[in-house]
């Protein structure tokens, strides 16, 4: 009679943490959805909100604090998510506790200043939960032509 028991308790507890573990996912996605969403209307306000203070970015082989993304790096990203249209793949989505990093690949084409654009961006966030609440704390980003 114990063994029953036992399984279905491990059973159990199984798909608490198969349920949670898709929240977490869940969580961490709808932040790396808002900062992309927010970009695209051009509400800077509202990307700086899905960052941590201590956030770092990574891109064309420089290292940026949040506060120097924010005055230097963001509205030129800001601009060029309003102007070109991007197509991401699948996001990779993966969490450790309170920590998440999320991985995927797009593809932008299009003109941007007059100019034409056509490559493929990789991208890896990295997010940590603090209170319920996931934030990013590092971006890195790297393209190449198609």
């Amino acid at each position: 009679m114990r063994r029953p028991a036992i399984v279905l308790v491990g059973l159990l507890l199984a798909a608490t943490s198969a349920v949670a573990q898709d929240s977490d996912r869940a969580g961490a996605t709808a932040t790396f959805e808002a900062f992309y969403a927010a970009m695209k209307k051009g509400d800077a306000t509202a990307v700086m909100r899905t960052v941590a203070p201590d956030a770092i970015f990574l891109e064309g082989g420089r290292r940026e604090t949040r506060a120097e993304y924010e005055s230097g790096h963001l509205p030129g990203d800001i601009e060029f998510e309003k102007a070109v249209d991007g197509k991401r793949g699948p996001l990779n989505v993966n969490v450790n506790g309170d920590t998440a990093w999320i991985s995927a690949m797009s593809e932008y084409e299009g003109k941007f200043n007059g100019k034409p654009v056509n490559f493929v961006l990789a991208q890896l966030m990295v997010l940590t939960r603090t209170n319920g609440q996931w934030l990013i704390r590092s971006v890195h980003w790297s393209s190449r032509q198609r």
